[in-house]
Order: structure tokens, then C-alpha cells, then sequence
């Protein structure tokens, strides 16, 4: 479902010349929650460096209408689907973890000496590792001299 919504975004946006703007947080992208060529495709991503929690925060200030921002959190797959029963928590105890874990880059037990379970720590690490690929493009086989990625990384004006 998921890439076939992103198949027909894709599809409107080159008949009007536009770019696919993405709506994957930074919570989201570091879960691994998302699929690839889905909804984790985009053009531009304005969200993907702000958690979850974050943007009903951004959402609030800009004035969003509060049904919106109070849904609870759905990619709407089946009735009665939320991501945080599908997760097993709570994106406000989560993105708190993560806050810790990624940008001020605590250890493990720093994470959990002000509360946080060590299975709950350990979960989520692993969703971390685990969900890397998701986060980054195709490896190369690398079979020529010059490998997109590998050797030649620069980017170059070739005569526009």
C-alpha cells in the first residue's frame, strides 16, 4: 500500500514538474518504521530530522487544526491499525530514548539510569542496527575502476 501510494505521488509530481515531499520522521527513519520505496521515498524530506514528538510540537505553533495533529498516529493499512500498538510503545517514551541514545550519544547504562528499562534500551538499539539499510542506498558491486559511491563521489557539471 504504502508504495503504491508513493508509485501515484510520483506519478503526479512529474506531470506537474514538482518534487515528492516526505513525511518520515527522524523517529520513524531511526525505527526502521517505514518502507522502502514507499513512504520512505521522497525528494525532500522537510520532517526526517525532527522526532515524532517534535513535529506535533511544529504542528501546534503553525496553527495545524487540532483533528489532525490529536489522530493518533495511522498509516491507516486497516481499520482500527496504529503505529504505537503495531510498535509496542509510545512515540513520547520513545523519542525521549532516542533524544539520549542518537543526539547526545549516552551508553547504554547512562540510558538507563534515569528510568529506562534495559529491555526497552535493548529493543530499540536493535531496531537502530537492524533497520540501517533502510537509511541508506543500494551497495554497489564494485567491478569497474570508477564506482558510483565508492570512487567517484563527486559531483561535477557535465556541460549544462
Amino acid at each position: 500500500m504504502a508504495r503504491e501510494r508513493m508509485s501515484i505521488l510520483y506519478d503526479h509530481s512529474a506531470r506537474c514538474d514538482g518534487l515528492v515531499l516526505g513525511t518520515s520522521n527522524k523517529t520513524e527513519l531511526l525505527l526502521g518504521y517505514g518502507t522502502l520505496h514507499g513512504d520512505m521515498a521522497s525528494a525532500l524530506n522537510p520532517l526526517g530530522d525532527l522526532y515524532k514528538t517534535q513535529v506535533w510540537t511544529l504542528a501546534e505553533a503553525m496553527d495545524i487544526p487540532e483533528v489532525i495533529v490529536q489522530k493518533e498516529p495511522s498509516a491507516d493499512l486497516w481499520v482500527g491499525q496504529t503505529d504505537e500498538d503495531e510498535l509496542g510503545f509510545t512515540y513520547r517514551a520513545v523519542d525521549q530514548l532516542l533524544y539520549l541514545m542518537v543526539d547526545q550519544r549516552y551508553s547504554k547504562p547512562e540510558l538507563v539510569a534515569p528510568g529506562f528499562s534495559q529491555q526497552f534500551v535493548d529493543n530499540i538499539a536493535q531496531r537502530i542496527m537492524f533497520s540501517q539499510f533502510k537509511r541508506r542506498l543500494p551497495v554497489i558491486a564494485k567491478v569497474s575502476q570508477r564506482t558510483i559511491g565508492s570512487d567517484f563521489r563527486y559531483s561535477r557539471d557535465w556541460g549544462r
